[in-house]
């Protein structure tokens, strides 16, 4: 390599390196304003968690997606040992479903605009297993799904074992229509290892991010709530689903069961005014 190629290539690298600093938010910007460490042994706490029970009948059944699972809040599905929050999928008849797991939700109890979320969780293995780390609109301002959006943090499908997925649904992007943004990330221990995942939303962009990392990028084009309904307040939500349309596309396999979702972490930073 010539010397102008050298400095060339020197200048791309700080280029690169400007892009990504501007673009990450200063860790010491961020104000910590609500987190469960999951240190009390046994339900999760109910101050900060409550529980989307069934297959989500009446309304949208088997929510949307054609899910095998009815979710319960009983300690085999979702409880809290060892510093961890378990969210577990068994195989087991249970109201007319073959699969019990679990969904919770700081809906009511941590509803939150803007600001930074860190979820740090292992995942489930095996095919049609899909856990996710998402969040909905708590008021629904503009309407049903997916007029007042969807943020899916992660979300992973057991038929990809080494993927995740940051996607944003809303009335102009959704997969209804085929127009979801969203974007993949190849992540080779997704399944064996703890990773942190992660969202920065303000008013202009929502940035998805693993391990601090950013990798995907959603922008405000100011055209209104169609394509931007993140202007409201948002709830976590965290659950493992058994098969559905997506989770499913490859099949269930039946011998896999029971599957596991552990969550070391949930925190909620705002921006330092």
């Amino acid at each position: 390599m010539v010397k102008s190629q050298i400095l060339l290539f020197r200048v791309v690298l700080l280029q690169l390196f400007a892009v990504e600093a501007f673009c990450q938010v200063p860790v010491s910007s961020y104000k910590l304003v609500w987190s469960d460490e999951f240190e009390k042994t046994g339900t999760p706490d109910e101050q900060k968690w409550a529980y989307d029970l069934g297959d989500g009948c009446p309304g949208v059944c088997q929510w949307g997606n054609n899910e095998l699972q009815y979710y319960t809040s009983n300690q085999n599905n979702a409880r809290v040992a060892d510093g961890l929050l378990i969210i577990e999928a068994r195989k087991e008849s249970i109201a007319g479903y073959n699969y019990s797991s679990a969904r919770l939700v700081t809906r009511g109890k941590g509803d939150f605009l803007y600001g930074k979320i860190d979820v740090k969780a292992s995942l489930p293995k095996g095919i049609g297993t899909w856990p996710a780390i998402w969040m909905l609109p708590t008021d629904r301002k503009y309407g049903g799904w997916p007029a007042s959006g969807e943020i899916d943090i992660m979300e992973h499908v057991g038929y990809e074992p080494d993927s995740v997925y940051g996607t944003v649904h809303t009335r102009s992007f959704n997969h209804g229509i085929g127009t979801q943004k969203s974007k993949g990330l190849y992540l080779a221990d997704a399944e064996s290892a703890f990773h942190i995942y992660s969202i920065e939303w303000d008013e202009n962009q929502i940035r998805f991010l693993v391990d601090g990392k950013a990798y995907f990028q959603f922008e405000n084009d100011k055209t209104g709530f169609a394509s931007w309904p993140f202007d409201q307040p948002f709830h976590v939500i965290l659950n493992l689903a058994v098969g559905g349309n997506w989770g499913g596309s490859k099949g269930v396999d039946e011998t896999i069961w029971p599957q596991k979702m552990y969550v070391d972490y949930v925190r909620v930073y705002r921006l330092q005014p």
